[in-house]
């Protein structure tokens, strides 16, 4: 059928519909629309109270759920089913078609919209119910193959190869499909790999990722060879892939080859517990172009697969899972160091994760300028779990041991000593001479910023040296007395 036999045909059946049964058909929809949006108001409410009743039985109610969110639908076709039976059994069937197409196009929504709940990303979920409800509707109009026809005419070439909008809408189509059925496919696999206990953690992610690129290669070459296109052509596609690695994109090639190169020598696997820098935190997963590193903070931090290579990384749990700690102690020199060992390691066994086997140990290292030093080191099995908290839980552990015990931490004393003027060098209690410094030392401080501060200082120092006469005002108050008769002597 050409092109103009095809546009004619559109015509003719625009034509056909020109008339007043059209309206009445039309008004007869909406009526049954409105009718089916009140239904739908009226009876979502309590069927879903309904539905919250069922306990127990979760598959059973999402499958519940999906059809009652599409109630408004399923409603209005079946009204619209009923209004068609009535038109047919009163009048001709001719004037009620368009009701009948009416009820068929919203019974395919209802089914089309159910069956791309099956994708989980929506917007990909929203274009696949669209353009399979376009091709029903298209199809229970007769103008299917007709616009296929329209489509497959609008081409060009490309010297031996022929591009239309029709083969490329199949290739998109196919390969949407094609690439969805690899998803699931490796995710299935993966789980099942993952299941397998015999498989160690890195060869199980090397596996799932050899299949899933094997999978989404075969979607892809199998959908150009859908669309008839000679595959020859991609070997200029490689070879300019492979240059572009080689110059433009040699840190992701780096990146890919050497997620590879960890995932084969097994030197990281999910789970281990590594420090890389400043960057302390246990593995939670492996991708092809960066390793995810989750700290103590919940801070995930995604380091790129070459630095792993390349940089010092400290795998705390490379060979088996088992860190050694230490803490470092002092005591006075008043105490028994044979009871302050085994007073140490009874405390740190005391500790939930601290590991009975090997068994804490405690070391004399050093006697000290005012303390006995001692060393003490254990093991814990869960370094994902922090290092810094059960080295508080130990030294808090020594604290209440030392305590019950009467065991002294010795620490630093001070005294200060305040010169006064005319007297001797005598030492304050701690209180009152650090209050005395506190007070005397602003003044000092204001008086040596300034020359003539300085001079009066020095001349505040030289009438200090000098013998003062006492005066009376000096003399101690006593009790006041009536003052003697006669001239008084001065001594």
């Amino acid at each position: 059928m050409s092109v103009e036999a095809i546009w004619r045909q559109f015509r003719d059946q625009a034509l056909s519909l020109a008339n007043e049964w059209t309206l009445y058909q039309g008004l007869i929809i909406a009526a049954s629309f409105l009718v089916a949006w009140a239904l739908a108001r009226r009876l979502t409410p309590p069927l879903e109270a309904r539905l919250r009743t069922i306990e127990g039985r979760p598959r059973l109610m999402r499958l519940l759920v999906i059809p009652l969110r599409r109630l408004k639908w399923l409603l209005f076709a079946l009204t619209l089913w009923l209004v068609s039976a009535t038109m047919q059994q009163i009048t001709w069937p001719s004037r009620s078609f368009l009701v009948a197409l009416a009820a068929n196009l919203a019974l395919a929504w209802v089914v089309i919209s159910i069956a791309a709940r099956f994708i989980r990303k929506r917007d990909l979920a929203r274009i696949f119910a669209i353009a399979a409800w376009l091709l029903v509707a298209l199809e229970l109009l007769g103008l299917l193959e007709p616009a296929l026809t329209i489509l497959d005419s609008l081409a060009f070439g490309l010297g031996a190869f022929r591009v239309s909008v029709l083969s490329v809408l199949k290739g998109v189509i196919l390969l949407a499909v094609l690439l969805w059925g690899a998803n699931v496919g490796s995710d299935f696999l993966d789980r099942r790999i993952r299941e397998t206990l015999d498989l160690t953690p890195s060869l199980q992610v090397l596996i799932a990722k050899i299949l899933k690129v094997a999978m989404l290669g075969m979607a892809v070459v199998i959908s150009l060879s859908a669309i008839g296109l000679d595959l020859t052509l991609l070997t200029v596609f490689g070879g300019a892939f492979g240059l572009g690695l080689g110059f433009g994109l040699q840190k992701v090639a780096s990146n890919l080859v050497s997620g590879v190169i960890i995932l084969l020598d097994r030197s990281i696997k999910p789970g281990d517990v590594i420090s890389l820098g400043d960057t302390f935190g246990w593995i939670s997963s492996l991708k092809g172009r960066y390793v995810s590193v989750v700290t103590r903070d919940g801070v995930e931090y995604l380091i790129p697969n070459e630095d792993l290579i390349t940089k010092e990384v400290v795998n705390w749990s490379f060979t088996n899972r088992n860190v050694r700690l230490e803490v470092r102690f002092g005591v006075s020199y008043g105490s028994d160091p044979h009871f302050v060992r085994a007073l140490a390691c009874k405390a740190a066994s005391g500790i939930a994760r601290v590991l009975s086997e090997p068994a804490p140990v405690c070391h004399l290292v050093a006697f000290g300028d005012s303390s006995i030093d001692f060393v003490l080191r254990f093991w814990i099995a869960d370094p994902e779990n922090g290092l810094t908290n059960v080295r508080g839980q130990v030294l808090l552990a020594l604290w209440d041991a030392f305590k019950e015990n009467d065991i002294q931490i010795p620490f630093p004393h001070r005294e200060v000593i305040l010169r006064r003027d005319g007297a001797a060098d005598v030492p304050l209690p701690p209180a009152e001479g650090a209050q005395a410094h506190a007070q005397a030392k602003p003044r000092e401080i204001a008086d040596a910023t300034t020359p003539a501060g300085a001079a009066k200082s020095r001349s505040a120092r030289t009438k200090s040296r000098r013998p003062r006469s006492r005066k009376a005002s000096d003399a101690p108050a006593g009790p006041k007395s009536a003052p003697k008769a006669g001239p008084s002597k001065r001594s």
